[in-house]
């Protein structure tokens, strides 16, 4: 990556080993924590694969930055999926005041919403405990282009769901938001001092049917998936109010021909299509 050799240190951490942050974070002013896993197998492990890694993992960084005593701020990745999900959804827009109901979580096996619900309020407890300048971004679903070698768990839903090797696409109606955008809202998150509470950071809300009927119109080469899957409880229309953001700067998001479009030709770069 550029400028890498000159601004990037890695150090070895693991969300789920107390205190193995204090190193990273040890004279820093200010820390993003973005680590969560996203898409896991549904199975009898989700509390060690997705629910245990976010909430720990938040309050092992969050701990560290509080010893760090030098951190001026923190900015926490949470997701759209923390607001949400819940009966009374048609409110819409939904704001930052609004949180997911964890017992509508539950009913309906939404446990990366459920996780995420759960990992910012207890980043916001121990924030209030420790005094720490929290502010937390809430993007919605991530679209863009890969840095890493291989695609992220969210890259590779959408991978599949284009080469049609998944067997069907979801039953979810979810905002859709540019990595770009989505690296802007934090960027303002932490520098701009105005920038507090909660921030929800997303684009146009759409069905899965609608993005694959977009991608077959402009890219008709791939053999999508064309069943459409039968979950429950995440297919609810809804708006988000992102007026928040955009009183801090970020005025206009990237629609969503952009984001696949910059997806799509990313993949076709590296040769995953």
């Amino acid at each position: 990556m550029n400028g890498a050799k000159e601004r990037l240190k890695l150090v070895k951490a693991d969300l789920l080993e107390d205190g193995s942050f204090d190193d990273a974070v040890l004279g820093v002013d200010g820390v993003f924590h973005t680590a969560s896993p996203v898409l896991v197998p549904h199975d009898n492990n989700i509390q060690a694969t997705l629910i245990d890694p976010c909430i720990k993992g938040t309050i092992n960084v969050l701990r560290a930055c509080s010893k760090a005593k030098t951190v001026k701020r923190v900015v926490l990745t949470s997701s759209c999926s923390s607001i949400r999900y819940r009966d009374n959804v048609q409110i819409s827009p939904l704001n930052e005041s609004h949180w997911s109901d964890t017992e509508y979580c539950k009913r309906y096996n939404l446990w990366y919403a459920y996780a995420k619900t759960l990992g910012e309020k207890e980043a916001w407890r121990i924030a209030k405990e420790f005094s720490i300048d929290l502010v937390v971004v809430n993007p919605s679903f991530v679209v863009g282009p890969l840095i890493a070698p291989q695609p992220t768990s969210t890259l590779l839903m959408i991978l599949g769901l284009i080469k049609g090797f998944i067997g069907e696409y979801p039953n979810t109606t979810v905002g859709f938001v540019h990595i770009d955008d989505v690296v802007a809202s934090h960027m303002l998150a932490m520098e701009e001092s105005r920038a507090a509470g909660r921030i929800i950071c997303s684009s146009s809300v759409a069905h899965w049917s609608e993005i694959i009927k977009m991608l077959r119109n402009k890219y008709p080469s791939y053999p999508y998936e064309s069943k459409c899957g039968n979950q429950k409880g995440d297919d609810n229309l809804h708006t988000m109010d992102t007026s928040k953001i955009n009183g801090l700067g970020l005025l206009h998001f990237k629609s969503l021909p952009q984001m696949f479009d910059d997806c799509i030709k990313s993949f076709q770069e590296k040769g995953f299509l």
